[in-house]
């Protein structure tokens, strides 16, 4: 539809408007006391044949004309045909129907009827308008060419896509299931700060913003770690939160600069423990709310069944890349492995990051069904504990999903004096320009050493868990309002 024709579309809909006005009719109502859902109406028909209902929505079709006329409506349960007759409604009310436009909300009196083709219907006796819709809504929603019109405009991809609904009603219902299993293993839910003095908890390019009254700058928090270890620290034993965290980083069908995440802590546990929660939730959340433990996701079936495949780092390098890494330990070394594997390598990095770098080139493409990777170096690790028997791994692991981690865990670094040493190691990469790298955090350090029990940790990212049980392919259809590029002028 062109410019010209929206625009007279525009101007057709105002004149009713001002028509209406002018006969005493507000097209803009208030409060309507709806006492029946389409879908309620449909499924309890037997017993509510030949009832009066008062049901309101929005009118998605409308044909037939002359003395009676029938009109689809949607509401939050689905829709039902609605029946419009002249000799019923009087001269005026039809006139109401007949300058009805698809997209209008109206409240409807009427009785439950079935017409002789057999629909289930509402017999109209009085219409009322509840928002006049000044837009015309698209015909044809659906096909790429729509997908980055959908996402500005989610307001009408909710009202003509009732898949998309949907996917939204689930991604609340898997929190929300998300919330009552860890209410009933006896964790608390908190919040933390989301502007913080120093961004940690993660390797990630903050947001940052100025307060002007303390005339300090900020950061939009990219997690909520470090805040939760401190409850740690302050007895608060089994806590979460479910919250935002920011990135100022790339966007993606996998990233979003701002999204959701579950952060897991309790105290006497370590990283296998959170192993047990993490699987444990995820397939109780996934029982609860589609019912079986295979999931389809794009055209692949994935068993959410307990207990999941187990596999160390250097095990799944050597599995998927042929090397065996497990008794290389110089940087050169390892720079000349991944190089003869067509990698291209930092002249910076570190033994650590260049396994973390053949880690995600060679593995992370073949791990599809639910998998935890255990054993991660120290460098990429700086608030992991160290593994026992191998100092420089830690006991830390990451859960991967479709070829994608989900979430991150591991026993948590409660030593203040080997904390301090790996700030003080991140604080040299960002020297060398590594913007991602820890800054130095002196009051979680004092925090520290007032002792925080053992514990273990978790973080899953419930935008990328709600993608695969929803099975879309792209984070920002289970994000309402995703981040966008602004249109230009």
């Amino acid at each position: 539809m062109s410019e010209q024709e929206l625009h007279e579309l525009l101007q057709i809909r105002l004149d009713k408007i001002r028509d209406l006005r002018s006969r005493g009719i507000e097209p803009y109502g208030g409060r309507f006391e709806r006492t029946a859902l389409a879908q309620a109406i449909k499924d309890e028909f037997e017993s509510m044949e030949g009832k009066d209902v008062r049901v309101a929505g929005r009118i998605m079709a409308k044909r037939g004309h002359g003395k009676a006329g029938f009109a689809n409506l949607q509401d939050p349960s689905g829709n039902i045909q609605l029946y419009f007759k002249s000799d019923d409604l009087g001269e005026e009310q039809y006139e109401l129907y007949e300058k009805c436009d698809i997209g209008d909300i109206v409240g409807i009196w009427g009785q439950v009827f079935r017409t002789k083709r057999g629909e289930i219907s509402v017999a109209v006796s009085r219409m009322e308008y509840l928002a006049k819709s000044l837009h015309p809504l698209p015909e044809k929603w659906h096909g790429l060419k729509d997908v980055e019109l959908r996402y500005r405009q989610r307001y009408v991809d909710l009202i003509v896509n009732p898949g998309v609904r949907e996917v939204f009603t689930r991604r609340s219902r898997i929190i929300r299931s998300m919330r009552r299993y860890l209410d009933d293993q006896g964790f608390l839910e908190v919040e933390t700060p989301m502007m913080q003095p120093i961004p940690g908890g993660a390797a990630a390019r903050p947001f940052i913003t100025h307060h002007n009254a303390l005339n300090i700058d900020l950061y939009l928090r990219i997690a909520p770690e470090l805040y939760l270890k401190r409850l740690l620290v302050g007895g608060i034993e089994r806590v979460y939160e479910i919250n935002r965290n920011f990135r100022n980083e790339g966007i993606s069908t996998k990233h979003n600069p701002e999204f959701t995440m579950i952060e897991i802590y309790q105290a006497y546990a370590d990283y296998e423990v959170m192993m047990e929660l993490a699987e444990n939730l995820i397939y109780h959340v996934v029982m609860e709310v589609l019912g079986s433990p295979v999931v389809e996701c794009q055209g692949v079936n994935l068993d959410f069944t307990p207990p999941w495949e187990r596999i160390t780092m250097m095990d799944a390098i050597k599995e998927y890349s042929g090397i065996d890494l497990n008794h290389v330990r110089d940087d050169s070394e390892a720079r000349v492995l991944a190089q003869s594997l067509g990698l291209a390598i930092d002249k910076h990095a570190t033994w650590g990051e260049i396994i973390n770098t053949i880690f995600e080139e060679k593995v992370e493409p073949h791990l599809v069904q639910p998998t935890f990777i255990y054993g991660y170096p120290v460098e990429i690790s700086p608030l992991a504990k160290r593994n026992r028997d191998n100092p420089e791994l830690t006991d830390r692991f990451e859960i991967f999903i479709m070829n994608r981690e989900l979430g991150n865990a591991f026993s948590e670094l409660n030593d203040p004096i080997d904390q301090r040493g790996r700030f003080e190691n991140q604080m040299k990469k960002r020297s060398q320009g590594d913007s991602e790298a820890h800054m130095m955090d002196e009051d979680y350090i004092r925090a520290l050493e007032y002792g925080m029990p053992p514990a273990g940790g978790l973080g899953i990212g419930i935008d990328r868990l709600v993608m695969i049980l929803t099975d879309s392919p792209s984070i920002r259809d289970v994000i309402l309002f995703p981040t966008l590029r602004p249109l230009k002028d």
